[in-house]
């Protein structure tokens, strides 16, 4: 039986990723109290017909039995007739704070511990770092639309499924902030902006004068060779230690062109490696621009 419990910051989209599990055809189980999760797994377990796929959705409303959640993660992992994978939802504070603002929702925290918002997800983060350490996929819902969410969810979890790695390739701007969940950042500020050229300036680095203006520059031929060299040697040592997620982002100052061209040919240089055809998949995200491909 498969197993994915889905946790994470309050407003991040943990509601969302239970519907895009239901859609999947997973038996969905929203917000119960950690102490039975196990029960419920016997429950499933015991029956004639178990379900082949279960979801948990639990948050911070748990309080002190939340705590406990890594141990039962534990438990079920070492069960040999479950596959659990704990699936983690973030997003920044910013956007936390807009989502919340917007629905008009109270954050649990400001109800159980009288705190105003900022501080009740300063508070939220600061219990959920272990839980966060300990995932097993990460998806920052920062800036993504419920079809890219569902679309980036699906892979992982699949990816996950093969024991393989899911790349993603993600460009954005400085000026709107970096991307909360990277593990490698490159910043591409040094090489020229297309932004200051008049006929360049409406394009992005997906269009080909702009992408061509980017890398023809000797600057940039040096800086990819040597980035491409360096993730073509990390890829594997990161999966030999069962890293099962690896984001690399490329930023530049308005996320729309130098980052965006370098991010592509990053992305298919990762594509026609052997390592990446057979136990990669390659993503690009735009961040600033918009577009999963």
């Amino acid at each position: 039986m498969e197993f994915v419990i889905i946790t994470g910051m309050s407003g991040a989209g943990k509601g969302t990723a239970g519907h895009i599990l239901e859609d999947m055809g997973y038996l969905c189980v929203d917000n119960i109290p950690v102490s039975l999760v196990e029960t419920c797994v016997e429950l499933y377990k015991s029956n004639e017909h178990p379900p082949e796929r279960i979801s948990f959705t639990l948050d911070i409303r748990g309080q002190e039995e939340f705590s406990e959640l890594l141990a039962v993660v534990g438990r079920l992992k070492a069960d040999d007739h479950c596959r659990c994978t704990l699936v983690y939802l973030d997003a920044t504070d910013a956007v936390l704070v807009a989502r919340y603002q917007e629905s008009r929702h109270l954050h649990p925290l400001v109800l159980t511990k009288n705190l105003s918002l900022s501080d009740a997800i300063a508070c939220e983060r600061k219990l959920l770092s272990d839980l966060r350490g300990s995932a097993d996929l990460i998806l920052d819902s920062t800036g993504l639309r419920p079809a890219e969410l569902r679309a980036n969810l699906e892979a992982m979890l699949e990816i996950s499924r093969k024991s393989g790695m899911l790349v993603t390739c993600m460009s954005f701007g400085f000026k709107h902030g970096a991307p909360a969940d990277l593990d490698l950042l490159f910043d591409v500020r040094c090489f020229h902006n297309p932004y200051y050229i008049p006929e360049l300036k409406p394009l992005t680095g997906l269009d080909a004068p702009v992408r061509d203006f980017v890398l023809s520059a000797p600057e940039t031929q040096g800086f990819i060779g040597q980035l491409f060299e360096m993730i073509t040697y990390l890829l594997p040592l990161y999966r030999a230690e069962g890293k099962t997620q690896l984001t690399i982002g490329i930023g530049c100052t308005g996320g729309q062109h130098r980052s965006v061209a370098i991010a592509e040919a990053l992305a298919a240089h990762l594509r026609a490696l052997t390592i990446a055809e057979s136990e990669c998949t390659v993503s690009v995200v735009h961040r600033d621009v918009g577009g999963k491909r």
